[in-house]
Parts: C-alpha cells; sequence; structure tokens
C-alpha cells in the first residue's frame, strides 16, 4: 500500500510558475514510475509526465519544454515544475504510482487545484 500526499497547487497568472510536490509513503518508493496526471473539468484525466526510478522520464507534447519531473528517492517525494503556464493547463493534478513489476499496483493521491487565470 503506497499513500501519496499532494501539495503546492493554487492560482497563477498566465506565464507563471508553480511547483508540485507529492510526498509517498507505505513502501519502496524506488520500485514506482511516479506519474502525474491531471483532469480538466469535462475532460477525460490525461498523463503529464512521469519518471521511473532510473530517472528516465516521458512528457505530453502539450507540457514539453514548460514542466519538469524529478524525483528525490531520499525523501520519497516526486516534483513537478510548472512554468510558462496557460490557461489551458487548469486542472486537478494527481500523483500516481505504479509499481514498475506488478502493474496492477498503482495509488493515486486526492489530488490539487491548479488554476492558471489573470
Amino acid at each position: 500500500q503506497v499513500q501519496l500526499v499532494e501539495s503546492g497547487g493554487g492560482l497563477v497568472q498566465p506565464g507563471g510558475s508553480l511547483r508540485l510536490s507529492c510526498a509517498a509513503s507505505g513502501s519502496i518508493f524506488r520500485l514506482y514510475v511516479m506519474g502525474w496526471y491531471r483532469q480538466a473539468p469535462g475532460k477525460q484525466r490525461e498523463l503529464v509526465a512521469s519518471i521511473a526510478n532510473d530517472g528516465s522520464s516521458h512528457y505530453a507534447d502539450s507540457v514539453k519544454g514548460r514542466f519538469t519531473i524529478s524525483r528525490d528517492n531520499a525523501k520519497n517525494t516526486v516534483y513537478l515544475q510548472m512554468n510558462s503556464l496557460k490557461p489551458e493547463d487548469t486542472a486537478v493534478y494527481y500523483c500516481n504510482a505504479e509499481h514498475s513489476l506488478v502493474h496492477t499496483l498503482r495509488y493515486w493521491g486526492q489530488g490539487t487545484q491548479v488554476t492558471v487565470s489573470s
């Protein structure tokens, strides 16, 4: 069992920055691929970025060059640095942990709201 707690969401103006954090507990952090998903009103949840234990990462095309995912295995924490934010980035952002070998083991955080508006 993995517990995930997100923080760092809020209201920001277009062009601004936010950093989301997700603290994990309850299992061996390094065994999990960590990801950030988002869900805007009326839309499906989508993958924003993911990072494996070796640091290899993947980004949605819509955020490439603006968002950076990172992880600190010593702190059991994954981060999402979001720069040059756009109104279309407005969504609830969810942290996800997926076991690197047993892919049916997936856990979600409670979500944190990010609103980009002037």
